[in-house]
């Protein structure tokens, strides 16, 4: 939702297709957490309904880019697609220069740190995208 939202308040919410997928079974079939609809709420950003769904090994062919929020899900990844032969999987803080993972609220508790985290992080992918298409 994020990055739909920083695409489109740049005139090129057309220009994408994002999708988002679980790459275990915990979370299949929720809804967006309240914890994450309040933060995006609270940053105005605007959000459609979404429910978790697993990955699978057949989308790989069908996206640019394989943005994940951390090591773990980039091992899961690597282990669905089988490998990465394109090198599409990235987590999402490489786009604005960092290594580390997205704070996990599950973990923490503070949705607003890992939304200020996803917000850099998108800024930094839209800005690569950007550049890799002039």
């Amino acid at each position: 939702m994020v990055f739909k939202h920083i695409a489109a308040s740049r005139g090129k919410g057309e220009d994408f297709f994002v999708d988002s997928a679980a790459t275990t079974y915990d979370a299949i079939g929720c809804p967006i957490h309240r914890g994450t609809r309040s933060a995006l709420v609270r940053n105005g950003i605007p959000f459609t309904e979404h429910v978790a769904r697993l990955v699978t090994a057949d989308e790989y062919g069908s996206f640019d880019f394989i943005v994940c929020m951390d090591d773990e899900n980039v091992r899961h990844l690597a282990r669905i697609f089988g490998s990465d032969p394109e090198g599409k999987i990235h987590k999402l803080l490489e786009y604005c220069g960092e290594a580390r993972d997205v704070a996990d609220p599950w973990y923490t508790g503070n949705f607003d740190e890992t939304f200020d985290d996803v917000m850099r992080g998108c800024t930094g992918l839209f800005g690569t995208i950007s550049e890799e298409s002039k």
